[in-house]
């Protein structure tokens, strides 16, 4: 797999989503074994479909990879916001 983009769907004012923003520009998500690229997405900025949006209007945050070979995204399993920088980056690691 080369380079991906690590997409997390947010909501401004959503201490969860923010937290976890905050972790995942702090670890280097380019020295993963697949390096990623992350991009956050508001839910209600008006870039998302009504269907997303109201999929993740009581889920967010929400991780999920791009994967541009096969042209699609896939949700990535939930993780706590409120996990340590460390601990993130591992997990990231081994779910991609």
């Amino acid at each position: 797999m080369t380079a991906g983009l690590l997409i997390l769907y947010t909501r401004k004012g959503c201490c969860l989503c923010e937290g976890l923003e905050q972790r995942l520009k702090s670890i280097s998500l380019k020295s993963l074994e697949v390096p990623l690229t992350l991009k956050v997405i508001d839910i209600d900025s008006g870039l998302l479909s009504e269907d997303l949006r109201r999929n993740f209007d009581l889920r967010v945050p929400v991780m999920a990879l791009f994967l541009k070979e096969q042209n699609r995204v896939i949700e990535l399993p939930r993780v706590s916001p409120r996990i340590k920088e460390r601990e993130l980056f591992k997990w990231i690691q081994k779910t991609i």
